[in-house]
């Protein structure tokens, strides 16, 4: 929870140097080295040995859904939006999930989802308006829209991984391995270059290893170590408020009231519809 809290900063600083292409190639190419890192500390890498052709399709397609598309279309949204605005929008994916999940599983909302996701989208709302519910007019419609397709990508890719039958880690690991030339290309294709000041690579290390390496292998352990899963996943809905408090001290986000009732209706919206909602598999 404490690195996640970090990363909407690190997205900010980062993007004040560089473009959002090289700021995830960059990134991609440091979680890479990391998550080999790691496998190799849990002793995960034998299960390389055991790889079909069908693995590594898998890999290239959830790869190419994240961290390609996915932080792709999310660095744009923060590119054009403060992040605090960008972040509780994007947190808002367990909604999408939820309403991808009918279509996709055969799930049937239940009438307390429904009322959770009427009081979490008026929280999108609040944020997306800046509080001018009389006008709802967005600063930057493309940037919301981004912020909240980028919810989409990332229910998608959670639907998929879920049945995913390959080690936890390595697959993780194999992921970030086939997107890497997909990012790589984009940002020599775009013209994205790397620019080498202590801010963008400062921020590329840290969103490589704490966003997109050490925080899934925790929070994979956490998962299969915990007594109650329930426990450990409630303090999630702490992170974007102590994130709030980073974009202020750090990035120097002044923040907005209507960011904190945004906010709060999202998370409140959440965790109704967390009770409401069964069990995905």
């Amino acid at each position: 929870m404490a690195l996640w809290s970090t990363v909407a900063t690190a997205f900010e600083l980062g993007l004040r140097d560089l473009q959002p292409a090289a700021l995830l190639a960059g990134a991609n190419l440091v979680a890479v080295v990391t998550l080999f890192l790691i496998a190799a500390g849990l002793g995960r890498l034998g299960a390389l040995r055991d790889l079909r052709a069908a693995d590594c399709r898998r890999a290239l397609l959830l790869g190419a859904l994240n961290p390609a598309l996915y932080y792709l279309v999310l660095f744009e949204a923060y590119d054009r939006l403060p992040g605090q605005v960008a972040q509780p929008l994007n947190y808002t994916w367990a909604m999408t999930l939820s309403l991808l999940a009918v279509p996709v599983l055969g799930h049937r909302l239940r009438a307390g989802e429904l009322g959770a996701m009427v009081i979490a989208w008026a929280g999108v709302a609040v944020i997306a308006s800046g509080g001018r519910l009389d006008r709802l007019v967005a600063d930057d419609p493309i940037g919301i829209a981004l912020a909240l397709g980028s919810t989409l990508i990332w229910a998608s890719y959670w639907l998929l991984a879920a049945r995913d039958r390959r080690e936890p880690v390595t697959g993780l690991l194999l992921n970030f391995c086939f997107a890497l030339p997909l990012t790589i290309g984009f940002a020599a294709a775009t013209g994205a270059g790397l620019r080498a000041t202590p801010l963008a690579l400062g921020a590329i290390l840290w969103i490589g290893v704490a966003e997109m390496g050490a925080s899934f292998v925790l929070w994979l352990l956490a998962m299969q170590r915990a007594r109650s899963t329930a426990g450990i996943s409630t303090l999630i809905f702490l992170s974007p408020f102590l994130s709030l408090v980073l974009l202020s001290t750090l990035a120097g986000e002044a923040i907005r009231p209507a960011t904190l009732y945004g906010l709060a209706l999202i998370v409140l919206g959440l965790l109704l519809q967390r009770r409401a909602a069964p069990v995905l598999p």
